[in-house]
């Protein structure tokens, strides 16, 4: 049985008349004839009952009809779904992303890469940057919007920017009260903040993260006093709002609102790069799809 002999079937069936079967099919009636016989022979029964002046199917040809006309259809569908898997239109991507993500680019390049290819199956895991790291190389994911850890990528990482952002601080909103900060125009006044207690992402998960906080403060003479380690940004805001101390974040943050806590501009705040990392090996089509919308996106 060959997918040729299948068609045949369905054809006959469709018309009811070997003629008219034979013509759509675009051959001639003898080998369509012999066709259906050699069919009929193999699967041991009859399929039409003929007579001089009519076809039709029999009860066992009915019934098998229903099963082998969606399996000529699916098969002769099988071009086209080649064609949408080759050029990325369908597909499936993995796809993580760091917290800070969801409050900046994150959101825009998944609606611009679902309306541009609405039959993907598009899947989002949130995970850390060293997370990300070890899932690219073991393949486990297709891309990863991480924070910017260019000069610690493995070699068989690409790297693309996608994001620089100040940071700004995120203060509780009773040390403002208190008067425990010095502010002036909705802006942090001075150094003394930088005695208060921190909280922050851990070096191991964020390294870049990290050392440009470090730096910040060190460069004014400072050495951040850290209160806490979180993973998580909305556990690090969460914590501000507890009064636990304050944190250094991505502009975009100014998006989760937080009952109890206040963000504010820093002077000369450093800047935070957000990335698209893949491995270089990874052929799949709808990375190289999603890659051709991924661009770099202003400054939050």
């Amino acid at each position: 049985m060959d997918l040729r002999q299948l068609r045949h079937f369905v054809a006959v069936a469709d018309t009811l008349h070997f003629g008219r079967a034979a013509e759509r099919l675009g051959m001639t009636q003898p080998p369509l004839s012999q066709s259906i016989l050699a069919l009929e022979r193999q699967l041991g029964g009859d399929l039409f009952v003929r007579s001089k002046r009519s076809v039709a199917l029999t009860a066992f040809g009915r019934q098998w009809l229903e099963h082998v006309r969606p399996a000529v259809a699916a098969v002769a569908a099988l071009p086209a779904i080649a064609e949408r898997l080759r050029s990325g239109a369908s597909g499936r991507l993995s796809l993580a992303f760091v917290s800070t993500a969801d409050y900046s680019v994150l959101p825009t390049l998944v609606e611009r890469y679902s309306s541009a290819f609405p039959e993907v199956e598009l899947e989002l895991v949130e995970a850390t940057s060293d997370i990300q790291v070890e899932d690219l190389l073991n393949g486990r994911i297709n891309a990863g919007i991480l924070i910017s850890t260019r000069s610690a990528l493995p070699p068989a990482l690409a790297y693309r920017p996608l994001l620089n952002e100040p940071l700004v601080a995120a203060v509780p909103e009773s040390w403002i009260e208190e008067g425990r900060l010095a502010t002036g125009g909705g802006t942090l006044r001075g150094d003394g903040w930088m005695a208060q207690p921190l909280i922050i992402f851990p070096a191991r998960v964020a390294p870049d993260f990290h050392d440009l906080v470090m730096r910040f403060y060190r460069s004014r003479g400072h050495q951040p006093f850290i209160r806490q380690e979180a993973i998580q940004m909305q556990t690090i805001i969460s914590l501000v709002s507890a009064g636990l101390g304050m944190a250094l974040v991505p502009a975009s943050l100014r998006h989760l609102a937080r009952t109890g806590v206040r963000y504010l501009p820093l002077a000369g705040a450093p800047e935070l790069e957000t990335g698209l990392a893949w491995h270089e090996r990874d052929d799949s089509p709808t990375l190289a799809a999603f890659l051709a919308l991924a661009s770099p996106s202003s400054r939050a």
